[in-house]
């Protein structure tokens, strides 16, 4: 395993491999009862989240998809974060995936000046929640999000990140 990771914006030929590790991550690493059947805008990346201001981006590392990432545009000139997934052999300050995805995101949110992000996230994912924290996202209430933002039925802890 070399560290030869790129980010690269989603294409379709990424998309098989993009169900499994999200699927994979929700359902067997922290047992989260959702199927793909739950989730069909994993089946319409494109039209979905390649949208507007949104995109979809993918870390790729030895032609294999290990991590995800997606902006989804809500309008007002906020996104929602959403997709944000590594598989866990890629996690950690060895290869900075999720830094990495976060920070290509992040740079694209800037470009495309964006006030607001926002996600929704599980209260299994507690790495998840310290890297938000670590990332300059606030912990908000379901009442402090934007009324487009789409709350999805697993989300029960919110964030709020303030581009600049």
């Amino acid at each position: 395993m070399d560290n030869n990771l790129i980010v690269k914006e989603y294409c379709n030929e990424y998309q098989a491999q993009v169900v499994d590790v999200i699927l994979d991550i929700q359902q067997q690493e922290y047992n989260i009862q959702i199927t793909k059947e739950d989730q069909p805008d994993l089946f319409s990346i494109e039209e979905f989240y390649q949208t507007g201001n949104g995109n979809f981006w993918v870390a790729i590392c030895d032609d294999k998809v290990v991590g995800t990432i997606s902006l989804l545009d809500i309008g007002n000139h906020q996104m929602a974060l959403r997709k944000m997934f590594v598989d866990k052999e890629y996690r950690g300050a060895k290869f900075k995936t999720a830094s990495t995805l976060l920070n290509s995101a992040m740079k694209w949110a800037r470009e495309k000046s964006i006030k607001e992000v926002y996600l929704g996230t599980t209260p299994q994912f507690l790495a998840a929640h310290r890297f938000y924290e670590k990332n300059s996202f606030t912990s908000i209430s379901l009442k402090d999000l934007p009324e487009n933002f789409p709350v999805l039925r697993v989300d029960k802890k919110f964030y709020k990140y303030l581009v600049n």
